[in-house]
């Protein structure tokens, strides 16, 4: 189970402006705003974009501009996961370390859709396990509350649905949609691929990726050395060709 709700965009504007800044072209844009909010993005705009974004990583940047801040309630297993994404991130999670007694467990605080109808009853059993824990925590003197506070953090299931609060931006949007889309989650395969893709321009992130995306920056390094050596070659060709020329003029 995953669920997103919240969803708030911001950076069209600026991101668009700074997409233009390296070729002066800002007269060339063609979208349409509303006190910094997206009304429309231009053809000129978007084709831009769209090429820029197949050039690779590099050429870019103007998506990490983009920001998505969004309220993802999912299981700890894929919060697990979520977290390697550490760059263009930020999380705030409701605590299960200060929060867990707060209410009673019910078995629908947990991502159990696949479960057979043995491990239900199995969950359902740590369910009750995790509700007497939390009862003996609540009227525990001082003394004792820790020991249960243990039996319910050591007892938890990474099943358990928690809820954050995520800043991401469309460059790492695009990162996680193609490394995850056809994982064996139905929490990444599905959800979070449907969520990505209903984002607005969604075609930014889920276009192909170009193989120049597959170069690695020392790769693009040598690509810029030997473009700067076959600029230089002709340079002084022609450099020699007029010396030749006015040399053969003299004669």
């Amino acid at each position: 189970m995953i669920k997103f709700e919240n969803l708030q965009i911001n950076g069209w504007e600026a991101a668009i402006r700074g997409m233009r800044n390296p070729m002066n072209s800002w007269k060339k844009s063609d979208s349409t705003f509303h006190c910094s909010s997206i009304v429309g993005i231009g053809e000129n705009d978007l084709q831009l974009m769209k090429q820029l974004v197949k050039a690779g990583t590099d050429h870019s940047k103007f998506m990490r501009i983009i920001t998505v801040t969004v309220d993802i309630t999912a299981p700890l297993y894929w919060w697990k996961e979520f977290d390697t994404y550490k760059v263009g991130t930020v999380r705030n999670s409701c605590s299960t370390m200060h929060k867990i007694h707060e209410k009673e467990f019910t078995i629908n605080d947990f991502s159990h859709e696949h479960l057979s109808m043995y491990n239900d009853e199995v969950l359902k059993d740590i369910v009750c396990a995790l509700n007497r824990a939390r009862s003996e925590y609540l009227i525990s003197a001082d003394a004792y509350k820790k020991r249960w506070w243990l039996q319910l953090i050591q007892l938890l299931p990474s099943s358990y649905n928690q809820r954050a609060t995520v800043q991401l931006n469309y460059a790492v949007l695009r990162n996680m949609y193609h490394s995850r889309k056809h994982h064996k989650l139905d929490e990444w395969s599905e959800g979070f691929t449907e969520f990505v893709e209903s984002l607005p321009y969604s075609e930014l992130i889920t276009q192909s990726y170009d193989k120049t995306e597959e170069l690695s920056e020392k790769h693009w390094d040598e690509c810029r050395q030997i473009a700067h050596y076959e600029d230089e070659n002709k340079r002084l060709k022609e450099q020699l060709e007029s010396l030749i020329k006015k040399y053969e003029s003299e004669m």
